[in-house]
C-alpha cells in the first residue's frame, strides 16, 4: 500500500500525477526506484523522458570548505550551453559538490559499483544474516534489502541530500530537470581531504561539513 509520503516523493521525482503514482507505487510493491522506472516505461515520467538524449554541454565545479580542509571538484553535464549560464543549473553543481564533502560517497551511481565490491559486500551481509540466525529461504530477500541501503550509503545519486533529507540527490536533480527543461547527468567527483591515508590527529571534517550543510 503505497504511503502519502512516498507519492508525494515519486511525484517531485517524474512530475507525474497523484493517481499515477499512487498506481506505480502500488504495482511495485512501494519501491519508489521500481515505480520510477514503471512510470518511465509507461512514457509517464517527464524527467525520464528526457533521458536518453544527450548532455554534453555543463560545468566543471568546485567546493572547498573549512579553509581547504575538503576540497570537491564536479563535472555535471547538461544538453546546452545556455542551461549551463542558468542560476538554477549553477545552484544545482554548487549544492551537489557541497553534499558530496559532507556526505563522502564512493561512486556516482550504482553502475559504477564494481562487481566484486558488490559480491563481497553481499557475502558479508550472507554471513550477517545466518548468523542472526535467519532461515535461509529468507536470507536473500534481505540481503537485497540491505543492499539497497548500501547504495543508499555509498552512491551518490542514491545518498540523502544534506540540506533535505526527504529527497535523494536524484529528485534534486530532476526537479531541476523540470525546471530547464533538459537532461541532466552527473558525469564525475573527485573529493580531497586533507591529510587523508596519512597517520594523524583524527579530524572529523565531513561531520563539520554535514552540521554546516543542515544550518546547525
Amino acid at each position: 500500500m503505497a504511503t502519502t509520503e512516498d507519492i508525494v516523493k515519486l511525484r517531485k521525482r517524474t512530475n507525474c500525477g497523484m493517481m499515477d503514482c499512487k498506481n506505480a507505487l502500488d504495482a511495485c510493491d512501494g519501491d519508489i526506484d521500481k515505480a520510477t522506472e514503471w512510470l518511465r516505461e509507461k512514457g509517464m515520467a517527464k524527467a525520464a523522458k528526457k533521458a536518453d538524449r544527450i548532455a554534453a554541454e555543463g560545468l566543471v565545479t568546485s567546493y572547498i570548505h573549512m579553509g581547504g580542509k575538503i576540497g570537491v571538484l564536479l563535472e555535471v553535464n547538461c544538453e546546452t550551453d545556455f542551461a549551463s549560464k542558468s542560476e538554477q543549473f549553477a545552484q544545482l553543481c554548487k549544492d551537489i559538490a557541497m553534499h558530496i564533502a559532507a556526505a563522502n560517497p564512493s561512486y556516482v551511481n550504482r553502475e559504477e559499483v564494481p562487481a566484486a565490491v558488490l559480491e563481497h559486500e553481499k557475502e558479508i551481509l550472507r554471513a550477517q544474516a545466518l548468523n542472526e540466525g535467519k532461515p535461509a529461504a529468507i536470507v536473500e530477500k534481505m540481503i537485497e534489502g540491505r543492499i539497497k541501503k548500501y547504495y543508499e550509503d555509498a552512491c551518490l545519486l542514491d545518498q540523502a541530500f544534506v540540506k533535505n533529507p526527504d529527497q535523494t540527490i536524484t529528485d534534486l536533480i530532476n526537479e531541476t530537470v523540470l525546471t530547464i527543461g533538459e537532461k541532466i547527468n552527473v558525469r564525475r567527483f573527485v573529493r580531497f581531504e586533507m591529510g587523508e591515508g596519512l597517520e594523524k590527529r583524527v579530524d572529523n571534517f565531513a561531520e563539520e561539513v554535514m552540521n554546516q550543510a543542515k544550518g546547525n
